[in-house]
């Protein structure tokens, strides 16, 4: 019996903080789903410039208390900007659409007291967009005592098959994700989508510390193409004593952006900071590849590359200058076969609604640690 397709629209929000990606996707929530519409609404530089200072305040649990009435206000100014967004897709599409999956704005992320805060109010935009609305994936996995990221393994998983089908590229096929954090979803293949042994890890930096940098020290708010950083010059002494102090070995943590810092690149020139810190993503990402080939028993020759960091060449290549080893993958751009590496995610969290809503899994032992797999996800019908 073929399974009911569902239409979802996903919204997501990333570290960058500049606007919304939204993405309508037809699925079954398994295997199958059709990309319908991607869109992406910038924020105005208010919300945005309010946005980046209360994520600079809001570094501890402490903080949300001392700032709540301010993340109150935000977080309402956000809810509306999103309803406007869905109820300008839903108008000019005339897409009827069964959910809306509501990632919101993450401002704080503590896996050690299982605490995630997303920007976001999902009984205030149901009631203003008139839908049912699916949001909070990921604190239920923080209770099954896992990461909480990263949530979109299960997606990449069905999009890599999804390539397969219509491409006839060999498995395993490798997704690398680069946002503001850098993450991984290893071995992804049919076979493990039925059996939820997909691997999947936080392994980095993406564009957080890259677009740090530059905002903190130019009017521009990220490195276009890593054009800033190829004028510049690496100190080598720098970016290997920064590589010394940050270690990772097991690749069982979440990463969130307050686990990182710039300060290593003070006293720097614009283009020679934006050159040692984007170094030192790019070699923190080459060491997570190399820690997810270790692990399986064949090289993943095959790599594909999503999220706003694919675009920065300076970034890319560095990536592919760390190791010998990397003579022998390949680093793809996702867009080779037909999918919009900007999109990725807004599609998983349509994705994720329905695999909510059918109350299936949405996150594994090895994508976040949790104990078993987990659902995660509210849903809200407020009208």
């Amino acid at each position: 019996m073929k399974k009911k397709i569902y239409t979802a629209l996903g919204l997501m929000s990333g570290t960058s903080m500049d606007g919304i990606d939204a993405s309508i996707i037809n699925s079954d929530g398994n295997r199958e789903y059709t990309t319908i519409l991607d869109k992406y609404f910038e924020y105005n530089n208010d919300l945005y410039q309010k946005l980046i200072n209360l994520r600079r305040k809001v570094t501890s649990i402490k903080d949300l208390k001392i700032n709540a009435n301010e993340l109150n206000l935000v977080e309402r100014e956000i809810t509306l900007f999103h309803a406007s967004v869905v109820n300008k897709v839903l108008n000019e599409s005339k897409i009827d659409i069964d959910f809306i999956g509501f990632h919101g704005q993450t401002i704080f992320h503590d896996v050690d007291n299982k605490i995630t805060k997303q920007l976001g109010d999902g009984k205030l935009l149901s009631n203003l967009t008139k839908k049912v609305v699916i949001y909070d994936f990921r604190q239920n996995d923080l209770n099954n005592e896992g990461q909480g990221a990263p949530l979109t393994p299960i997606f990449h998983n069905a999009m890599a098959n999804k390539i397969n089908n219509k491409y006839k590229i060999e498995f395993p096929i490798s997704i690398l994700n680069i946002g503001g954090i850098s993450n991984i979803t290893n071995t992804v293949s049919e076979k493990n989508l039925s059996n939820n042994q997909i691997q999947a890890y936080d392994i980095g930096p993406g564009n957080c510390l890259i677009d740090e940098w530059i905002r903190k020290n130019s009017k521009k708010k990220y490195d276009k193409n890593g054009l800033i950083a190829k004028s510049g010059n690496t100190n080598k002494l720098i970016l290997n004593q920064a590589l010394e102090n940050f270690n990772i070995d097991s690749y069982d943590k979440s990463l969130d952006i307050n686990d990182f810092d710039i300060s290593f690149a003070k006293g720097l020139s614009l283009e020679d900071g934006a050159s040692t810190i984007t170094d030192y993503s790019s070699s923190l990402i080459a060491r997570g590849i190399k820690y997810a080939n270790s692990i399986n028993s064949s090289l993943t020759v095959k790599w594909l590359v999503c999220g706003g960091g694919r675009k920065n060449k300076y970034l890319i290549d560095g990536i592919k200058k760390n190791e010998t080893y990397f003579k022998k993958i390949s680093l793809e751009p996702i867009e080779k076969y037909g999918i919009d590496g900007d999109f990725v995610e807004s599609q998983a969290f349509g994705y994720l609604a329905i695999r909510t809503f059918l109350d299936l899994p949405i996150s594994f032992p090895e994508t976040t640690r949790c104990k078993k797999s987990s659902t995660g996800g509210v849903i809200v019908k407020n009208f």
